[in-house]
């Protein structure tokens, strides 16, 4: 028995049925154009950039000669600069001299701090020299040292420290001005030396950080002192300090004379002349000197 459909109602037309299967499998168009990347950027040499990256009109200033001509002349600029500051800070500050101040080991530092402490028995105080250069610190326990004086300086600080806390009077404030007060009097030290030494017209090898070090050396006589004053009562404190007062002053005796008598002992007339009297005299104040600050900046540490 035939079946046929009602004529009223919807009916689809073939064409359009065809029309929605094939459009089913595809994907959906955009509604709007992807313009993040221009035509033919990937073409124009840049890697690595697909669809949707992009580009940077500085990526390619880099690649300009005009760049790189500016980075060559900022580098050559930079090292110039560099050599110039370099140089001029080595007029006033000699930091290549200071190297060889600083050329020390642990044996050249336990036998020197020996030798400051106990130089009674040492004989021979020349410094060795090498082609008319003397040698670096660590190979002679003769040769003036930076390195002694400051780590001196430093642990002159921090004992008194120690000792302003013992008697309750610690506190930043007076612990800077035991640091301040320790370096201007080392500075007026050398320049008194160096004023004296103009005076009396002594030719000498001795430099400005020469007389650093050897004004420098008292710090380890001071630290003595205190920590001996700090364990024993005052008693102790001048015990230690009068050993090691006279202990610099032998050692100042016996080094200086060596420098500023060289002259006078190449010539043969080592005590002859006015000169060399003012010469030796010099050598003995400079001596004396150090028990004199030696117990100006520790004596109000023991109490």
């Amino acid at each position: 028995m035939d079946y046929t459909a009602p004529q009223s109602g919807f009916r689809q037309h073939p064409k359009m049925r065809m029309r929605n299967t094939s459009m089913e499998g595809a994907e959906p168009s955009q509604l709007f154009d992807d313009t993040s990347v221009p035509p033919g950027a990937q073409a124009a040499g840049f890697p690595g950039q697909g669809v949707g990256a992009t580009v940077y009109p500085a990526q390619t200033l880099l690649s300009e000669p005009m760049s790189n001509l500016a980075m060559a002349y900022g580098t050559s600029l930079a090292h110039q600069s560099k050599d110039l500051v370099e140089k001029n800070l080595d007029r006033f500050l000699p930091i290549s001299k200071l190297k060889y101040y600083f050329a020390v080991d642990t044996v050249y530092v336990g036998k020197k701090l020996g030798l400051l402490v106990f130089p009674y028995m040492h004989q021979n105080w020349e410094v060795i020299y090498q082609q008319d250069t003397p040698v670096a610190p660590r190979f002679d326990i003769n040769a003036p040292d930076l390195y002694i004086p400051v780590m001196g300086f430093i642990t002159y600080i921090l004992v008194a420290g120690l000792a302003f806390g013992t008697q309750d009077r610690f506190s930043p404030e007076i612990l800077g001005m035991q640091a301040s007060s320790a370096l201007v009097w080392l500075i007026m030290e050398v320049l008194v030396v160096l004023l004296s030494l103009y005076v009396v017209t002594v030719n000498t090898d001795l430099t400005t950080i020469d007389l650093v070090a050897f004004s420098g050396y008292k710090y380890v006589g001071m630290i003595v002192g205190v920590v001996a004053g700090l364990l024993f009562g005052p008693t102790g404190y001048y015990l230690g300090l009068l050993w090691c007062s006279l202990s610099i002053f032998i050692f100042m005796i016996r080094t200086l004379r060596l420098k500023l008598l060289s002259e006078a002992a190449a010539q043969g007339t080592l005590f002859r002349g006015a000169r060399n009297q003012l010469r030796m005299y010099l050598t003995m104040s400079i001596a004396a000197a150090q028990p004199l600050f030696m117990y100006c900046m520790t004596y109000h540490l023991v109490r």
